[in-house]
């Protein structure tokens, strides 16, 4: 008779890291890459998130887990809120919530709860368009990407992040701007039409496959960001841990 002897997985070890207003996974993926154990969390399914998710409001999600002491089971913790009430990238995200707000009533409300959790966090917002501390700022041109994608990261805990250097652009992001048409090495990994980037031409861009769903790629962020970002948090808790 054939003995079955149980499998032992071995102990998940890594730090635990949440990532709220997840979308499909383009920050959770970097952060993966660096070492933390990842959870997203949105407010809509996202069947495409490649770790462990849960479907929820972020904000009362977030405020349970204090109220409830769970949040320390957290190493850290990343938010990438929607940058306007109105914004066509967003708009998805707003109704399904029914917010009604704008960004920035929305980010002072998530920073006091960020805040409250004691832990080190990450609040991402494109470039110029959110009330946030540019403490980092990131171009996928200095990670030699094909599509710019700038935006900026408010480090919050009393930890920061080296700053790359801006290399200079290699030239346009390809599609019409004003009725002009011009060719680039930037595909424009936003909306449709005029010259947009194809799904196959964002999932290449920014290095994200396991999602060919255009509203959640014009969303995400390059994992190679967070990677960087989730590296050097890494190397902290290292320092203060010797």
């Amino acid at each position: 008779m054939t003995q079955h002897v149980p499998i032992r997985r071995a102990a998940d070890h890594r730090p635990a890291l949440l990532d709220l207003f997840s979308c499909a996974g383009g920050a959770a993926m970097g952060y993966n890459r660096a070492g933390f154990k990842v959870t997203g969390i949105d407010i809509v399914d996202r069947p495409n998130y490649p770790f462990t998710f849960h479907r929820a409001d972020a904000l009362e999600y977030l405020a349970a887990l204090i109220t409830s002491g769970e949040i320390r089971r957290y190493a850290a913790v990343h938010a990438s809120p929607p940058c306007q009430a109105g914004c066509a990238l967003t708009v998805g995200t707003n109704k399904a919530r029914g917010w009604g707000r704008t960004h920035v009533q929305l980010i002072p409300e998530l920073r006091t709860l960020l805040d409250a959790t004691g832990l080190p966090y990450v609040i991402e917002q494109p470039n110029g368009k959110a009330p946030v501390r540019a403490d980092l700022r990131l171009c996928g041109e200095m990670f030699k990407l094909d599509v710019l994608r700038h935006r900026v990261f408010e480090l919050g805990g009393g930890w920061s992040v080296p700053q790359p250097a801006h290399p200079r652009h290699r030239g346009y992001v390809r599609g019409y701007r004003h009725g002009v048409y011009r060719d680039g090495p930037y595909v424009a990994a936003y909306g449709a039409g005029g010259g947009k980037a194809t799904v196959p031409e964002m999932q290449q861009a920014m290095g994200i496959t396991w999602t060919n769903v255009r509203e959640e790629l014009t969303e995400a962020i390059p994992p190679d960001y967070t990677e960087l970002i989730g590296a050097a948090r890494l190397v902290s808790m290292r320092a203060v841990a010797a």
